[in-house]
Parts: structure tokens; C-alpha cells; sequence
């Protein structure tokens, strides 16, 4: 994982640990907004730290 997904996944976590703990009707709309935006943010860091290796080159083993 990149440095920016490890980031998002904490700030998820750290949100939804405060939305659970949060008391009822008390500041919970934007803790949800914050959470979901935060994980939204995580799958995209996934997506994008992605690193697909492609060799063109066929190389053959000269022995």
C-alpha cells in the first residue's frame, strides 16, 4: 500500500471510531460525511498506487 493509502485507512478508522463513539444526534452528519469521504479517498489510493509491471521485450535465456 502507498504511503497516501496507509493515510486514508487511518483517517477512516479514526472517524468511524468516533462516529461509534460518538453520543446520539450529537455531530454525527459530519463525522458520516467525513467517513465516507475518507474511505472513497482509501479505494481510490488503492486504485492508483497500483503498479502493473509490463515488459514489451521478449528476452530469451542465452546459456
Amino acid at each position: 500500500m502507498s504511503r497516501y493509502a496507509i493515510t486514508f485507512l487511518i483517517l477512516t478508522l479514526l472517524a468511524s471510531t468516533s462516529l461509534w463513539m460518538a453520543p446520539a444526534d450529537t455531530f454525527t452528519l459530519p463525522l458520516v460525511v467525513a467517513s465516507c469521504l475518507f474511505g472513497g479517498f482509501f479505494v481510490l489510493a488503492l486504485f492508483a498506487g497500483r503498479k502493473i509491471r509490463f515488459d514489451p521485450v521478449l528476452r530469451t535465456s542465452e546459456d
